[in-house]
């Protein structure tokens, strides 16, 4: 069971980790990535202990929304 509920609006972003991190009552921080949050993550660890937590997030926020490109048709002339 989840140690708790956490919005990604109440974590903290740790450029030196490169995820975004919350307190954990051991006294390390809990973890997770942007790349783990695009994958439909939401379980936030803590390194040091047990313990993780819920991230309560939207993951449009995190997916690549790249404009759909056609891919370029050549003709083809038939004899």
């Amino acid at each position: 069971m989840s140690y708790d509920d956490v919005e990604i609006e109440d974590m903290e972003w740790n450029d030196e980790l490169q995820a975004y991190t919350y307190p954990c009552p051991c006294g390390d921080l809990f973890q997770i990535t942007k790349e783990d949050l695009k994958l439909g993550e939401e379980i936030a660890r803590c390194p040091s202990c047990t313990l993780y937590i819920t991230v309560v997030y939207n993951i449009e926020d995190f997916i690549d929304n790249k404009p759909f490109e056609p891919s370029q048709q050549q003709s083809l002339t038939v004899a």
